[in-house]
């Protein structure tokens, strides 16, 4: 970049922690409806459906029987019984056919909807809002706070939901700060086999009070038992430690997939699974989930495939969020 121009990633970067920044977000929006909606949702859904009021919202998961995790998403009532599920883009057909393969007799009517989101962090993010999104629901993440908005795509696009004080995010500085908030996504922290308590999301997303649904015996049995699991989502910096070990900023993308090592290099413990560059840390951030050998704050080795051979660059896991310093 040329001397006295502004990095359009670190500002929207820095407006994230300081006043507000919004990205649009990939999201697919499932309207489910009928008047079985609520009792249906409340045996499929981990979540208390039933205590939800009209214009609430909360985190939940869909499970297999077995328990595992197969969609991460967020319902919001509408109304008695309508519901707005919303998840990460390409993964609403998920939530259809997982929904239908359990509806049997059920009255239940699933809709797929063409609707926009626009994420907006920052302690400044609900004075940025216009109005004139469908819906606005507010997010907490780990040291970071704000609003999603979403509706049907307005025809200047979704940035026409907030004013102009809010300052346009490039997708790298987005990445940045959910990686730094710890927030899994589908199909990337998220995949076939996850169990819930290896990612952090039982207290954001399991009711133990609101009775059974499907795949509710192996979250409570973990539960009992502390979340003892096998192995736990953590925050890396590359690049960390006494040997430096630098990476190009534009080759950071690459990093998705490497395997991590002990600090020895003897042993692998996982993979990353999201990186991004970040402005805060001035190198590669990155998301993996770790044996539970890894105890945080831990040196260890990312095995990055160059493309013209293997660099073995040094790293620190940490617990999550990651905080700058």
């Amino acid at each position: 970049m040329a001397p006295g121009t502004t990095d359009p990633v670190a500002a929207a970067y820095a407006a994230f922690g300081d006043t507000a920044a919004a990205a649009p977000v990939p999201r697919d929006v499932v309207r489910v409806s009928g008047p079985d909606a609520e009792d249906y949702l409340q045996g499929q859904c981990s979540q208390d459906v039933s205590s939800l009021v009209a214009g609430g919202s909360a985190e939940s998961l869909l499970l297999s029987p077995q328990g595992k995790v197969e969609v991460y998403l967020r319902m919001t009532r509408v109304g008695d019984q309508e519901f707005l599920l919303d998840t990460d883009g390409g993964f609403g057909s998920a939530v259809v056919a997982r929904l239908e393969r359990f509806r049997l007799r059920m009255r239940v009517d699933l809709e797929p909807l063409d609707w926009a989101c626009l994420a907006v962090r920052g302690p400044e993010a609900a004075r940025g809002v216009t109005g004139t999104a469908a819906m606005v629901l507010p997010v907490a993440w780990a040291g970071l706070e704000g609003v999603d908005l979403l509706g049907p795509p307005p025809a200047d696009g979704p940035a026409g939901w907030v004013t102009g004080s809010v300052v346009a995010a490039p997708a790298e500085a987005w990445e940045a700060v959910r990686i730094e908030a710890g927030v899994p996504v589908n199909g990337r922290e998220l995949v076939d086999g996850t169990i819930a308590a290896e990612v952090g999301l039982v207290e954001r997303t399991v009711s133990f009070t609101k009775g059974c649904f499907t795949g509710q015996e192996l979250v409570a049995r973990l539960d009992a038992r502390g979340s003892k699991v096998a192995r736990r989502l953590r925050g890396l910096v590359v690049g960390a430690g006494p040997d430096g070990g630098s990476v190009p900023r534009d080759a950071t993308p690459s990093l998705v997939g490497s395997a991590v090592l002990t600090h020895d290099g003897e042993h692998e413990v996982g993979r990353l699974s999201s990186v991004a560059w970040s402005p805060g840390q001035g190198g590669p951030v990155a998301l993996a989930t770790l044996h539970r050998r890894i105890v945080v704050p831990e040196a260890v080795v990312v095995l990055w495939d160059t493309g013209g051979g293997e660099r073995r660059l040094p790293a620190e896991a940490r617990a999550l969020p990651l905080t700058t310093g």
